[in-house]
């Protein structure tokens, strides 16, 4: 017999193997030598109480039966080298890779086109942005194999069930290396340092089923004919041909939003978030948020349970009408550079398995509408119209409709912190209560990101409704989190990228783009995903739709 059952332990209890068994023989009422065995169904930590944190666990108990262990879906891949119909894969990202590897179960051949590199190789031009301030504009934290993904945590928690299953996903990590442990916990993570091994074996077992990956392979244009695409070419001038091309270049593909611009293929500003990161020791969010003493000084050595995780955070507030939030939250993690192009500074947060660094980041951003872009932009009118080249922006009737406000928008804000940190990528940054009280930090805290930080004003840094919105927001959150809202903790801008700025739209009916059959905008780039785990269902669900258009 088999059964569920729900205990509510410490931490000490929940790491005790002959605690859980007590438990169970309690609870079921039954000796000990009638359990053969068990495993984890689900698992989360409950911190609300002050007096006790509780460790909630869903467990499988076999009870006088042979134990089985949690079984792992495992999918056996088929050759399709000489498969008749072929797909060009624009991305080797989540979306890109899980789409590949479904149009293979279909039969289908998937043509990987990535502009970066691979993982391996991808190390080295990181290690030049972090240490010299030389970015690779198609090698970078954002584009190469694994996308943006790879080198950004590895977060698999989503909300979206909508496109497919999210178990299956989780599953297939767990088939090329990742931990079992993401199978149950509420909010799953692989950590930076063993998510390129997973990817290099997803490209690996793509290649081995007879599917093709190409690297620093940059689309450049489109093959349409009578509305169809026919294929791809890239930047070397090569052309490729297929049946179906998926577009899933990511959310930092800026040319390719300007390709379906010139070509005047249908596209959409999209509303998005744009903030700074904002970093505090990792032994102050641990104190706040597992009820610890809060430490006099710092550095400090974290004073929660050692059978704990390094705690995280999630926070909302609105400000003025305007949601002011936490996005993609680090515990134990470092503050990456981010940018794709010179001259734009991008921060991002990341954390190894083990989350063991000293500090804890976080993205703190607004939102960010059409209406805010425009009239913002309405200030830097030159500054616009370089970026525009042609004026092709002064000729559109209605500002507020262009597809591409946003991104500029964006793109304004990326220059100006770059500016401000002195170059090399250089981060400006304050202190928080500095930050929030318009003063110039005088000394700055010890910080996670390599590039380094500069003292600066902010304030010259994001929009005023931003900058005013933060300030709000941080003082807000202070009171939620008694010693969140403190000068230990450092603001850096500025964190941009935390979704596509553009939406490439795309039928109801057979997700193709509505002017160009056969044309599958996906995942987080075509506005579809917001993590590692929804761009990978839709990657799922693209691939499936196009082998059921293919095979009919």
């Amino acid at each position: 017999m088999q059964k569920k059952i729900v205990l509510r332990l410490t931490p000490n209890e929940a790491a005790n193997e002959k605690a859980i068994e007590s438990h169970l023989v309690q609870q079921l009422g039954i000796q000990p030598n009638h359990i053969y065995g068990y495993f984890i169904e689900k698992e989360s930590i409950d911190a609300r109480s002050k007096k006790q944190i509780w460790i909630n666990r869903t467990l499988r108990v076999f009870i006088d039966e042979p134990f089985v262990n949690r079984s792992i879906q495992h999918i056996e891949y088929s050759s399709v080298y000489n498969a008749k119909y072929k797909v060009i894969i624009i991305g080797a990202g989540p979306a890109g890779l899980f789409a590949a590897l479904k149009l293979i179960e279909q039969g289908i051949q998937p043509i990987i086109l990535e502009r970066g590199k691979s993982v391996r190789e991808r190390r080295r031009d990181l290690a030049k942005l972090n240490k010299e301030g030389i970015v690779n504009e198609d090698s970078n934290y954002c584009f190469g194999e694994g996308g943006a993904g790879t080198y950004s945590d590895g977060k698999l928690y989503t909300r979206s069930n909508k496109r497919g299953s999210i178990d299956s996903i989780l599953q297939r990590f767990v088939q090329f290396g990742a931990d079992e442990k993401i199978l149950y916990q509420s909010h799953p993570h692989i950590g930076t340092n063993k998510l390129p091994h997973i990817i290099a074996a997803m490209r690996q077992q793509i290649i081995a089923a007879g599917g093709l990956c190409f690297f620093e392979e940059r689309v450049t244009d489109f093959l349409i004919e009578n509305n169809e695409i026919k294929g791809v070419i890239t930047a070397n001038g090569q052309q490729w041909n297929a049946n179906a091309v998926i577009l899933a270049t990511g959310h930092s593909a800026r040319d390719i939003f300007h390709l379906f611009f010139r070509k005047h293929l249908t596209i959409e500003a999209k509303p998005f978030a744009l903030g700074v990161r904002v970093e505090h020791p990792q032994a102050l969010i641990d104190a706040i948020q597992y009820h610890c003493p809060l430490p006099t000084a710092f550095p400090a050595h974290s004073e929660r349970n050692a059978h704990l995780p390094p705690a995280a955070y999630s926070l909302v507030e609105q400000v003025n009408d305007r949601g002011v939030f936490s996005f993609c939250m680090c515990p134990g993690g470092i503050i990456a550079p981010a940018a794709t192009s010179p001259n734009e500074l991008v921060v991002n947060g990341w954390s190894p398995s083990k989350r063991n660094n000293p500090f804890a980041n976080s993205g703190m951003v607004v939102q960010v509408n059409e209406t805010d872009a425009w009239q913002w932009l309405q200030q830097h009118k030159q500054w616009l119209q370089l970026q525009m080249q042609e004026k092709i922006y002064a000729k559109k009737d209605n500002h507020l409709q262009h597809p591409l406000l946003l991104l500029f928008f964006q793109q304004w804000v990326e220059q100006q912190a770059y500016t401000a940190g002195g170059g090399k990528f250089v981060a400006p940054a304050q202190r928080m209560v500095d930050f929030v009280n318009n003063k110039i930090s005088t000394q700055l805290p010890e910080c996670s990101y390599i590039p380094g930080v500069q003292s600066a004003s902010l304030e010259t840094v994001l929009p005023d409704f931003i900058h005013q919105s933060l300030q709000k927001g941080f003082y807000q959150f202070g009171k939620k989190m008694h010693g969140y809202y403190t000068n230990e903790a450092l603001v850096v801008a500025t964190e941009s990228r935390t979704s596509s700025p553009v939406r490439i739209p795309r039928k109801t009916e057979n997700l193709q783009h509505p002017q160009v059959k056969y044309l599958y905008p996906c995942g987080e780039g075509a506005g579809y995903a917001g993590g590692i785990v929804s761009a990978a269902m839709d990657g799922e669900l693209i691939a499936a739709t196009i082998a059921a258009t293919l095979h009919q």
